[in-house]
């Protein structure tokens, strides 16, 4: 009977020790793969500031150097990859995103990013859009599409 009683606490100690462990190792599989900004590999430029990045994601820069049209692709504002982008590359939250793109949008002078589901069709519709940008997780990046880096 004894040795029931302390298998039973064993398992217990082992199902909270599993309960407490798990989120760790979720919140450290989140930050393992660091979000990057992706864009199309015809935009010629490789490095860009803060700045010029909230201006193109606050739907303010509208054209790259060379005069071609930048397009904007985004997650939804509930995704997780969306708001880590927000709070890292941008250093805003994604409310603040929201609002912009609200206010372009009702006062006529502007229109939103193109919204994409997921992240594979984020790396798709970059990949195949000229003057496109978006991001996403490092691991999900391949050889079509190129990482900005932002300064």
């Amino acid at each position: 009977m004894a040795a029931r009683i302390t298998e039973h606490c064993w398992g217990c100690i082992f199902l909270l020790f599993l309960l407490i462990c798990a989120p760790l190792a979720v919140s450290a599989t989140q930050t393992s793969d660091p979000v990057e900004v992706i864009v199309h590999s015809g935009v010629g430029i490789r490095h860009l500031s803060r700045n010029s990045l909230r201006a193109i994601f606050g739907m303010r820069l509208r054209a790259w150097q060379d005069g071609s049209p930048i397009r904007v692709f985004v997650l939804p504002d509930d995704a997780p990859l969306h708001n880590l982008f927000a709070k890292e590359k941008l250093n805003i939250f994604p409310y603040q995103l929201r609002s912009a793109w609200d206010r372009l949008i009702f006062s006529g002078t502007g229109q939103a990013p193109f919204l994409v589901n997921s992240e594979e069709e984020m790396r798709v519709r970059v990949a195949t859009t000229p003057g496109a940008i978006g991001y996403l997780k490092r691991v999900n990046i391949d050889d079509s599409i190129q990482i900005l880096h932002v300064e």
